[in-house]
């Protein structure tokens, strides 16, 4: 079986880091009132990047001031995740993550599929050491494309037949591309949000097991 996997949410949990770091920006740029919280950022992630800004940002009409901040938002939130200390993504990093993904890469392939900005799965693989258990990766920094369109490019990449296939995520938005895509979905309730009647729903990673 192929295994994509999202990451926010799913993998880990970064909304406090993620926060600071864009509240730095937020502060730094001085124009806009926004304050930024983990329970804030989790209603946005899973989002396109486009759609991240104009919800967070609202106040800023103008899309090329609205880029200019997200792109240093972006900037410190690399900075900010590139300095934790292995303890710190350890805490970060949900249950039985790299257990359950060492566990599945001996029978499986596993791959991932994010609306991340570029570098941000590089990121994750460089801090959570787990790159090694996957094939390949693609996101919405890659392809400016909706979820649904990415995860068919990666697979079209790949040569994975859709019934051999699954996507593994959090979000109604998750769900909704493996429609697009022609896939099974398995929900992860314990991430960020609600995906009604799910046909596979687990409590924690493990349960992939």
């Amino acid at each position: 079986m192929n295994l994509i996997f999202d990451i926010d949410g799913t993998l880990w949990d970064t909304t406090k880091v993620v926060a600071d770091a864009w509240q730095r920006a937020v502060d730094e740029i001085g124009t806009v009132t926004t304050k930024l919280t983990p329970e804030r950022l989790k209603k946005e992630f899973g989002k396109p990047m486009d759609v991240i800004a104009k919800n967070v940002f609202p106040e800023i009409e103008d899309e090329e001031d609205r880029n200019k901040l997200i792109e240093l938002c972006y900037k410190y939130e690399e900075e900010f995740l590139d300095g934790l200390s292995d303890e710190s993504v350890e805490d970060i990093l949900f249950d039985q993550v790299r257990y359950t993904l060492t566990k599945l890469k001996e029978e499986h392939d596993l791959y991932i599929v994010s609306n991340c900005q570029k570098g941000y799965i590089e990121l994750f693989l460089k801090k959570s050491k787990l790159g090694h258990l996957f094939n390949d990766y693609l996101c919405f920094g890659d392809t400016n494309a909706p979820k649904g369109i990415t995860i068919k490019q990666l697979m079209m990449n790949n040569h994975l037949l859709e019934r051999h296939t699954l996507y593994v995520g959090d979000t109604i938005g998750d769900f909704e591309a493996t429609l697009l895509a022609g896939i099974k979905f398995v929900f992860c309730k314990y991430g960020f949000g609600q995906v009604p009647n799910a046909e596979y729903q687990i409590d924690g990673i493990s349960e992939l097991l």
